[in-house]
């Protein structure tokens, strides 16, 4: 879990700078300086996001290099976030096959609370890419004890960075985003509440970038988010009830000097409901179901530019006390799709509790991920592909990716000091590729096509550890192994490190200064059998805040203490540049 109180303390543009220091979090390269959450190794198309638990649309199925997805909600309305490793089907259907990145916003309260920011991230070298935000948040009753409010706003500015080795270009685009949220809860009655929200926004990215053989191009992006949600949930006599409905509508402009893309547009409307009651002194059971229909509008989708799926989900848990000190959880998902049928996605997991301090665990799942809209469009066509050589074309014959995932863990929490190990395994088949055809229908181009090729295993290991070494010092650290194999061709998976660590070393010498130490280890990756490998580096960053007063804090801190510059001194090793040294300054107030 990240608490969203320490994301305002720090520089974060979106979701991907809130989870990276997470154990078995790696951040995948989506080309053009974005970039995707991965869960111990898995494709960031494997990692479903979700906002309070509702799912949100992913933008990735149908554009290239997007992640869309990572702006929905800024730090002033985030109370935690919640990562959940390994494949989470049994309650998420599919697009869970790698784990869930759940964003918890912060409730409305009895009374009215708020607070505001801005921050400013410098960087120390003379290709701009400088950024700035402001946000504010505020919630509290309307009608005490009846109706309730919440609102929250943010604005963000990132300067382009340009490339050093053609200043001209851009490694990271210009930036600019804007998002608001409305909330109303009514509580009739102490037994029900209904939730009503609407959330928007809106970004914009421009850029200059040049391919190899091809002239400069500019291009800009306009991307639009809205989502509503309506929510009815129940308190009763004999147990509790969740019903809802929303919907997430995400659209995409796009322009580029030498030839327009797009537009694109996605639609998600869910409506699922549950119910959950105590059976019996040991058993408590939910069961639930879920109705959602995907769509799409794309001029490559097919001849029509449309293409939509409905799904439809049932699914069961029972959590049973097995004494006082054993808990198992067994629970099924069963999604029906469309094009494949049933698929059927259990989990089973069991908790020991010898003492107060450990706990034990063991558990077992199975996930899926149907392929997308335009994988299995058979008129599906994109001549994007390897610098506009390649054509790529939709298979309707292809399969559901699956994962069987295991894992074994540990914790241990006493006083001053906790620890945690967990060692996971996923045992992934039918995986998606692009797979170059001997022959091609058009002379000139190379012709590829969406197979079911891989099998994939990835496993590794999970250590955490954090301790108070005095009464001012406090010590937080993670490690994650990961050995992950393309066992289709006994090769290791590219882009992936086996070794990532994070650590963390606050000290707080007065009730209002504290500072702190972060260091994260990327180490070194595979590439390809032709490919020297990519070489591990360290960064290491320093912060300090400061409250001025009650209520009133303020932060600094520098980034990137070394200067490793990373993609933007090295493109052939790294994709994404780093903008190296960088400087920040925030204020924030609560009230």
């Amino acid at each position: 879990m990240i608490d969203g109180e320490s994301l305002r303390q720090r520089p974060v543009n979106d979701l991907a700078d809130a989870v990276r220091n997470s154990p078995g979090i790696g951040l995948d390269d989506l080309g053009m300086g974005r970039r995707g959450i991965s869960i111990r190794g898995m494709s960031s198309e494997h990692t479903l996001m979700l906002i309070d638990g509702q799912r949100i649309n992913s933008s990735g199925s149908a554009i290239a290099h997007s992640d869309f997805e990572l702006g929905w909600v800024p730090t002033e309305a985030i109370e935690r976030v919640e990562v959940v490793r390994g494949p989470i089907s049994s309650l998420y259907g599919s697009e869970a096959l790698g784990g869930v990145v759940n964003i918890i916003t912060r409730s409305a309260t009895d009374r009215w609370r708020g607070s505001v920011s801005t921050q400013a991230l410098i960087n120390d070298h003379s290709l701009d890419g400088n950024q700035y935000k402001g946000g504010f948040y505020v919630s509290g009753p309307l009608l005490p004890g009846t109706l309730g409010f919440k609102a929250w706003g943010e604005y963000r500015h990132r300067d382009a960075l340009r490339d050093e080795a053609n200043t001209m270009l851009t490694a990271l685009d210009d930036q600019r985003a804007k998002t608001g949220h409305l909330g109303l809860s009514w509580t009739p009655d102490e037994r029900q509440r209904i939730d009503l929200s609407v959330d928007a926004g809106n970004e914009e990215l421009d850029g200059v970038r040049g391919a190899s053989g091809r002239a400069i191009y500019r291009s800009e992006n306009e991307v639009q988010r809205r989502r509503y949600a309506l929510t009815h949930a129940g308190n009763w006599s004999w147990g509790d009830s969740q019903l809802r409905l929303y919907r997430s509508t995400l659209d995409r402009k796009a322009w580029r000097s030498d030839g327009a893309t797009g537009p694109n547009r996605f639609v998600d409307t869910v409506l699922d409901g549950r119910i959950g009651f105590i059976a019996g002194e040991a058993h408590k059971l939910t069961f639930g179901l879920e109705t959602r229909r995907e769509s799409l509008e794309d001029p490559s989708v097919n001849r029509s530019g449309k293409k939509a799926l409905n799904h439809h989900a049932l699914f069961a848990q029972d959590e049973i006390l097995l004494g006082e000190r054993w808990e198992l959880v067994l629970g099924s998902r069963f999604d029906h799709h469309e094009d494949f049928g049933w698929e059927t996605s259990p989990r089973a997991y069991l908790l020991f509790r010898p003492d107060d301090a450990l706990t034990l665990k063991a558990g077992v799942g199975r996930g899926f991920k149907a392929p997308t809209l335009k994988q299995l469009s058979p008129e599906f066509e994109s001549r994007a592909a390897m610098g506009g050589r390649g054509i790529i074309r939709g298979n309707p014959e292809l399969e559901p990716e699956t994962n069987r995932s295991f894992e074994l863990g540990a914790a241990y929490e006493l006083g001053r000091w906790s620890a945690s190990a967990t060692v996971f395994r996923n045992d992934v088949r039918n995986l998606i590729e692009t797979v170059r055809q001997l022959t091609c229908s058009e002379r000139g181009r190379v012709c590829l096509n969406y197979e079911n090729v891989s099998r994939v295993r990835l496993q590794g290991l999970e250590l955490t550890a954090a301790a108070d070494l005095a009464a001012l010092w406090r010590l937080e650290a993670n490690y994650t192994w990961l050995d992950a194999r393309d066992l289709s061709n006994d090769e290791r998976l590219a882009d992936r490190s086996r070794h990532r660590a994070n650590l963390t070393l606050a000290w707080a010498p007065q009730d209002r200064l504290a500072t702190r130490v972060r260091a994260e280890y990327v180490g070194s990756q595979y590439r390809s059998a032709t490919l020297g490998e990519r070489p591990g580096y360290t960064l290491v960053h320093w912060y300090v805040d400061y409250e001025l007063k009650s209520g009133l804090s303020l932060h600094a801190g520098i980034e990137n203490l070394s200067d490793k510059r990373l993609g933007n001194d090295d493109a052939d090793l790294y994709g994404r540049a780093d903008e190296g040294r960088r400087y920040f300054a925030g204020l924030s107030a609560s009230f």
